[in-house]
């Protein structure tokens, strides 16, 4: 799990439990299981109406991408790729035929196999944009599932306050439990507007930069494949990689790949 997610969340959590009773609210008056059944019920609902089953069924995999640690490899496959280049100098392309077929990443996999089959720049540079363009569009309706529910959640906390104004003002034959009634039905639109705005849409934040660090990552790899492809020398792989690493985590010279300068 990716624990500066969860710890955004929760200390969202606290910060506005923690407020409400620092102005001398009580907790019983926020647990409103009503609230909760119309808000949570209701936006479910609403999602449901919303997206085919075939996108549904993505959810916990979007959950996955939102909340699963993710390692940035891009130094490492940055050296493996100026390592290749080295090999790839000495032997020509047929020379990682066996790193393709050993290779645990689909995306460079696939690119070393259609370098290595002999196919042209052009279409080898469109094969792998196509499969880019792919888990863009992919990513894109996980955030799309939680941008819903982020618009919906809010909407259905208004219609609960509605529904728990119309209970209060058709029974008025108890003043004196008037105003907490009415702090019990602004209770469903607090839980729409804090689910939207602490969960739903944050979550599809997270998708979407998850994505844009993904792609720009094969972008990265796609360059060094076609360098690759080129027969470009290492130090000439190492300019072209440079800019996409500028964000990335410094890596030792002891685990470098390649000798000389790190990247």
């Amino acid at each position: 799990m990716d624990f500066i997610t969860i710890l955004g969340l929760l200390a969202g959590i606290a910060a506005m439990i923690g407020g409400f009773l620092w102005e001398g609210g009580s907790l019983s008056g926020l647990l409103q299981p009503n609230a909760a059944l119309i808000v949570f019920g209701g936006t479910l609902a609403a999602v449901l109406i919303s997206f085919p089953a075939s996108k549904l069924r993505s959810i916990p995999a979007a959950l996955r991408l939102a909340f699963g640690r993710q390692r940035d490899t891009s130094r490492e496959q940055a050296e493996e790729l100026i390592a290749m280049a080295a090999l790839t100098r000495r032997g020509g392309v047929l020379a990682l035929e066996k790193r393709a077929e050993e290779h645990p990443d689909p995306f460079t996999r696939e690119g070393l196999f259609l370098i290595v089959d002999g196919n042209d720049p052009d279409q080898v540079r469109q094969i792998l944009e196509l499969g880019m363009d792919a888990k863009e569009l992919k990513y894109e309706s996980y955030a799309k599932i939680f941008e819903a529910a982020g618009g919906y959640a809010p909407t259905m906390g208004i219609i609960g306050t509605v529904m728990g104004l119309i209970r209060v003002l058709s029974n008025l034959t108890d003043p004196s439990n008037l105003g907490a009634s009415i702090a019990v039905a602004f209770t469903a639109t607090l839980y729409g507007v804090a689910s939207a705005n602490l969960l739903f849409l944050p979550i599809a934040s997270k998708i979407k930069s998850r994505s844009q660090s993904e792609l720009g990552n094969m972008e990265m790899l796609l360059v060094g494949i076609l360098s690759l492809q080129n027969g470009d020398h290492p130090h000439l792989v190492r300019q072209k990689l440079a800019p996409f690493l500028a964000d990335a985590p410094k890596r030792s010279a002891s685990t470098s790949t390649n000798p000389g300068e790190p990247l």
